[in-house]
């Protein structure tokens, strides 16, 4: 398995993100086959299968993981100034609250697998709003870090500490 990659994005277009947290990005770190059972295992749930809008959005109330299962697509994560992310069966993202997201293209058949940490299995959706910070900025950072990484299983605690060593990119 790939070392996990953490993406940093300050607020920007509309997108809160995180204030502490930064979007992970396992790269080839499951079997798709598999994907559901490990999502289990960790105790994420409120489980489903489809895509990803194509428009901006976020969660201010839930933490998201998003496994490809099929397919490919290129996502653009934290809002119009985030990065570019191209993800095939076997990527998995992890997106704290506030972090926004969107399919730019998708290639035919593609899928994931959306899930949540116990207790935020029915998250609202929220589009780009130029007041979504001062909206939704408490809520987000109040949000409680999750007990298991999705994937790996391990402390989210480890993987999301409540110090920021490195600064966001704008």
């Amino acid at each position: 398995m790939s070392p996990v990659r953490r993406i940093r994005v300050a607020a920007n277009g509309g997108i809160p993100n995180h204030p502490r947290w930064p979007a992970l990005l396992h790269a080839r770190a499951f079997a798709p086959e598999a994907a559901e059972a490990l999502l289990r295992r960790h105790g994420w749930g409120g489980i489903w299968r489809w895509g990803v809008f194509d428009y901006h959005h976020f969660h201010p109330d839930a933490h998201e993981a998003l496994l490809c299962v099929a397919g490919s697509a290129r996502l653009r994560i934290g809002g119009e100034a985030g990065e570019d992310l191209d993800v095939v069966p076997g990527d998995a993202l992890v997106l704290p609250a506030g972090f926004g997201h969107r399919c730019l293209e998708s290639r035919p058949g593609f899928a994931v697998l959306g899930a949540y940490p116990p207790g935020q299995e029915s998250p609202s959706v929220e589009r780009a709003a130029a007041d979504a910070g001062r909206r939704f900025g408490a809520r987000i950072a109040a949000l409680p870090c999750p007990e298991r990484d999705p994937v790996t299983g391990g402390p989210m605690s480890e993987t999301w500490p409540d110090t920021v060593a490195d600064p966001p990119r704008k």
